[in-house]
């Protein structure tokens, strides 16, 4: 929900601004990064250690007064560090497609609202979204679906410890035990294909629309 929201307000603020593209360069590259390279540099700005900091959020603490912290290691925090890499690297992806469904809706859709006293807001709420809620679905369904197989940032980061496990992980590291419990493994694959179905139905329903122009 939030990579979402955050690629749709972006994409409005940016949409027929000066330098556009580039804009959305800076915003897109992290798409191209592959989950486990953008741990991998979270795990840098989160990092800590004994005497001087590395990591730039602890850093930032120290010049502040306070005192550093292993954060991946303080439960509830370290859940939302972690959705934070998802978050960075999926705003991208959300930005593109909903930029170019705002590029699509009609000029004069908007010229209209803007003659009968609507300010930026209204035509947001009234024109835009409107305009665009099949797009909207279908990236916060995606996004959705990406974040519940997830696997490769808590490979990367945690290893599943201090309360930071997902199912997938979860799955992975009891079909590699030994002896590797498959039926146990097995049971949790299902529970998520069957936690990814309802998406995947939603989106399936509302493409079916939009071809039919519903």
């Amino acid at each position: 929900v939030i990579a979402t929201a955050i690629g749709l307000l972006y994409a409005v603020f940016i949409d027929k601004s000066k330098g556009e593209k580039v804009l959305k360069v800076f915003v897109f590259m992290p798409v191209a990064i592959s989950f486990v390279g953008a741990s991998i540099i979270f795990s840098f700005f989160y990092d800590y250690q004994q005497g001087s900091q590395i990591g730039l959020l602890n850093q930032i603490v120290v010049w502040f007064g306070g005192q550093p912290g292993n954060w991946l290691q303080v439960s509830p925090l370290n859940d939302a560090l972690l959705i934070i890499i998802l978050i960075w690297t999926q705003t991208g992806f959300a930005m593109v497609l909903l930029s170019a469904a705002i590029k699509g809706i009609p000029e004069e859709q908007n010229e209209a609202a803007e003659l009968d006293g609507a300010n930026a807001f209204e035509r947001f709420r009234n024109v835009t979204i409107p305009g665009i809620r099949p797009t909207i679905i279908v990236t916060w369904i995606t996004i959705s679906i990406v974040s519940l197989k997830v696997y490769d940032i808590i490979a990367a980061t945690t290893q599943g410890q201090n309360n930071t496990g997902v199912l997938s992980y979860q799955m992975v590291g009891l079909f590699n035990n030994l002896p590797p419990q498959t039926g146990t493994s097995s049971a949790e694959a299902v529970l998520l294909f069957v936690l990814i179905l309802p998406f995947l139905i939603v989106n399936a329903n509302n493409i079916r629309k939009q071809r039919l122009g519903l």
